[in-house]
C-alpha cells in the first residue's frame, strides 16, 4: 500500500510540475529578440483583391487615382504552382500617383474563384481586411457612398468622426485656435473595405500623398487593418521576430470609450478589442494593425483564402527572399516554394500564424524613396 501511495504522489507531483517547466518556453516565445532581424522589410507593398468583373474593379479604384502599371496572365497550372489555386489568372498591378514603395493594389481576376471571400459583412467581422487612405474631402465621400447605398449598391458607409490622434490641440478650440486632428470613416463593401481619413492642422510627409489628378482626390494606401481570431501576441510575433517589423507598443485593449474605433468598427456599448500594430523600420507607411474582438462577433475567417473574391492576400518585399523563407520555416509556418510570380519577381507565398496570407517579394527598383522618420508639421487649415 505504501508503494502504491508513493507512486500516486509521484505521478500527481509530476503532473503539477508540467506547467511550471512549460512556462519559460512560453515566456520566451513572446519576448522580443535582442535585435530585430535586418531583413530590409518593406511596409505592406500591395493589397490584392480577387474580382470577377475586371472592368468594374478597375473603374472603382480609378476614382481614387489608381492606374494600371503592370499586367500579366497565368495558366491554371502555373497559378497552382505559385498560389495553390487551380485557376487561370489575370493579374493587374495598380499604383496611385508616383508612390511605388508601398500602398499599391493588385487586382486578381480568377477564371474560377475559390469562394466568395468574407463579402459584405458587419464591421469588425472576423476575417475582414481594411485598407486605409488619406483623402481631400471626407464629407463629400461620405455623401457619395450614402447615395450609392440608397441606389441599391452594397456599401455600408460610417459617418466620419473627428479624433485628435496625437493630442496636438491646445487650449479651447475655435475659429482662430483651430482643433488639430483627423476625421476618419469606414466604408464596408462586397469586395473591398475602405477606411478614409482627412487631416486638419498638420501633415506627415511620406505618410499619404494625395493624387490631385484623381477624380476623388486620395492617396496610396497608408496602412492596413486585419480582424483576426487568433491569440494576439503568440500569432503576430513573427512580424517582429521573423520579418523584422517594429512593434509600435505592447498589445492594448481598446474599447467603446474611444470614439474613433467605436464608430469605424461599429462597436456596441461595452465592447472592447485587443489591438497591436507594427511598422517597418524602413518605411513609416504600410503599417499593419491587428484587432481581435473580445466580444462575440460574426466569424468568416474560414472564407479568407487565396483565390477567393475580395481582400485575401497582401505582399511585402525583403532584401533576401531565400533567408526570409528559411526563417518562416523555422518559425513553424509552411511557405510555398520560392519561384517567379506572374511579374517575374522572385517570391514565395505563406499563411501566417494569424491566418493572414502573404506573398514575400524581392525588393523592386523603386523611384520614390520611403520616409523613415515620422515628423508632424503644423499647417494652417
Amino acid at each position: 500500500m505504501l508503494i502504491v501511495m508513493r507512486l500516486y504522489l509521484f505521478i500527481l507531483l509530476s503532473a503539477l510540475c508540467v506547467p511550471v517547466f512549460a512556462l519559460p518556453t512560453e515566456k520566451a516565445s513572446i519576448e522580443a529578440p535582442a535585435e530585430l532581424p535586418d531583413t530590409g522589410v518593406s511596409g505592406v507593398y500591395e493589397v490584392m483583391v480577387g474580382a470577377l468583373d475586371e472592368k468594374a474593379a478597375l473603374a472603382h479604384f480609378a476614382l481614387f487615382g489608381f492606374k494600371e502599371v503592370r499586367r500579366a496572365q497565368l495558366s491554371a497550372s502555373l497559378a497552382k504552382q505559385i498560389y495553390g489555386v487551380d485557376s487561370a489568372l489575370t493579374s493587374i498591378r495598380l499604383q496611385n500617383g508616383t508612390v511605388d514603395s508601398h500602398g499599391l493594389l493588385r487586382v486578381l481576376v480568377w477564371q474560377r474563384p475559390q469562394g466568395q471571400g468574407v463579402g459584405y459583412a458587419p464591421p469588425e467581422t472576423v476575417g475582414q481586411r481594411l485598407s486605409v487612405m488619406m483623402v481631400a474631402d471626407i464629407v463629400r465621400l461620405d455623401d457619395l457612398f450614402k447615395d450609392a447605398r440608397a441606389g441599391g449598391e452594397p456599401w455600408l458607409p460610417i459617418t466620419p468622426v473627428f479624433a485628435d490622434l496625437f493630442g496636438q490641440t491646445e487650449g479651447i478650440p475655435g475659429l482662430t485656435n483651430r482643433r488639430i486632428g483627423v476625421r476618419e470613416s469606414g466604408v464596408y463593401g462586397e469586395l473591398f473595405n475602405h477606411v478614409f481619413f482627412q487631416r486638419y492642422g498638420y501633415q506627415i510627409k511620406g505618410y499619404g500623398t494625395l493624387n490631385a489628378q484623381a477624380n476623388l482626390i486620395a492617396s496610396e494606401f497608408t496602412h492596413h487593418d486585419f480582424i483576426i481570431r487568433t491569440d494576439m501576441d503568440a500569432s503576430t510575433n513573427y512580424y517582429r521576430d521573423v520579418l523584422g517589423f517594429k512593434l509600435e507598443k505592447p498589445t492594448s485593449v481598446d474599447g467603446d470609450w474611444l470614439e474613433g474605433p467605436k464608430r469605424v468598427f461599429g462597436m456596441p456599448d461595452g465592447a472592447t478589442h485587443y489591438y497591436r500594430g507594427f511598422v517597418s523600420p524602413n518605411n513609416i507607411c504600410g503599417k499593419l494593425k491587428f484587432f481581435r474582438p473580445r466580444d462575440i462577433r460574426s466569424d468568416r475567417s474560414a472564407d479568407v483564402k487565396i483565390g477567393a473574391l475580395g481582400s485575401n492576400l497582401h505582399s511585402l518585399f525583403v532584401r533576401d527572399v531565400n533567408s526570409v523563407q528559411a526563417a518562416v520555416k523555422r518559425a513553424g509556418m509552411k511557405p510555398r516554394p520560392i519561384q517567379r510570380n506572374e511579374f517575374g519577381e522572385l517570391s514565395f507565398v505563406f499563411k501566417g500564424l494569424d491566418e493572414v496570407n502573404w506573398q514575400v517579394l524581392e525588393t523592386p527598383r523603386l523611384k520614390s524613396m520611403p520616409a523613415t522618420e515620422l515628423t508632424l508639421e503644423k499647417v494652417a487649415n
